[in-house]
């Protein structure tokens, strides 16, 4: 099945992943509606970093998925939709679970429920490997218990069955995605591999980190955004639920020494206690099994974590703007 004038609709278009993924959509030759959260200033974001004609196609919707009138009129027409605004900062789903509830639950009910009432032909879901909780076993399989071991993990999980719940009782054709930790250039300072690279080149002579010990399985941004577009057009997965990872763990102590070999640099490495999750929160352990996406989806990573490194590296680099290496981002 080719994308090529397929009308699609990406939720959390602004976003990381969904900037990614808005771009390989217009590079495949789909029309692209990309709804960004509303905000009064006019700002793409992470649309930005897309090529002046990758831009100028896009049909750019300003609103907020807790609304179900609006996201009824933005899924109207559309071929796919790929879902994937969402309240992600795990710190901050602490402060503030309500807000999580809102947009996480609330808001993929009303992406759910539009696209039930449009008869759109499939749906791709956005999960996340944070919904199993420290591994009980690894890799990890699509099997594996649900563990809500933070207010977000929980909201996730709950999105993930509304998700199942309309396939099962309204048929609606959608397909869940789950990344492990995608990472890349228009990464935010929130997430770990940023926060590092931004303190080593600002030049700090110690790297404040939260826990070295937790276990992740890192997945560069264009594999992962292509593994949602293999979520829209593989035929007979309808209900299904896929991980997508590379299959390998790295703790988030080697990961600093790596991009410390890769930049240079050598500092020690301080543990940040404002950085260290609650104990009972911390998931210690993710690595993906991605059997079924290579087999369901012909799916598979291609960028190996080095060279993914170097390529977020350079991004850091060029955008300093963009990262405050003396603050900790929630």
């Amino acid at each position: 099945m080719s994308l090529q004038g397929k009308k699609v609709l990406v939720t959390g278009a602004t976003g990381f992943i969904g900037s990614h993924l808005v771009q390989r959509l217009v590079q495949r030759g789909a029309q692209v509606r990309a709804m960004s959260h509303y905000r009064s200033d006019p700002s793409l974001h992470n649309l930005v970093h897309l090529s002046p004609d990758e831009r100028a196609g896009l049909d750019i919707m300003r609103g907020n998925v807790e609304d179900p009138f609006f996201v009824r009129t933005a899924v109207a027409d559309c071929d796919i939709v790929f879902h994937l605004a969402a309240l992600i900062a795990i710190p901050y789903s602490y402060v503030a679970p309500a807000s999580y509830v809102a947009t996480n639950i609330t808001g993929t009910l009303n992406v759910l429920e539009a696209c039930r009432s449009e008869g759109t032909p499939r749906m791709v879901h956005t999960s996340t490997s944070e919904t199993y909780g420290s591994a009980q076993y690894t890799p990890i399989d699509e099997k594996h218990p649900l563990v809500g071991q933070s207010p977000y993990s929980a909201s996730k999980i709950g999105a993930d069955s509304l998700a199942e719940s309309y396939y099962r009782s309204m048929e609606l054709p959608v397909v869940t995605i789950r990344p492990f930790n995608t990472y890349g250039p228009r990464q935010s300072a929130r997430a770990v591999i940023p926060t590092i690279i931004s303190q080593l080149a600002a030049g700090v002579t110690e790297l404040k980190l939260g826990s070295l010990s937790p276990v992740r399985d890192f997945t560069y941004a264009a594999d992962t955004a292509d593994g949602f577009i293999a979520g829209a057009l593989a035929d007979g997965v309808e209900g299904e639920l896929f991980n997508l990872g590379v299959g390998k763990g790295i703790t988030i102590g080697e990961l600093a020494r790596t991009l410390m070999k890769l930049m240079n640099v050598d500092v020690p490495l301080t543990e940040d206690t404002q950085r260290v999750r609650p104990g009972k929160s911390e998931v210690m352990a993710l690595i993906s099994d991605n059997k079924k996406a290579k087999e369901g989806l012909n799916w598979e990573p291609r960028v190996p974590l080095e060279e993914g490194l170097l390529h977020t590296i350079e991004f850091v680099r060029s955008h300093p703007e963009l990262f405050r290496p003396n603050e900790y981002t929630v």
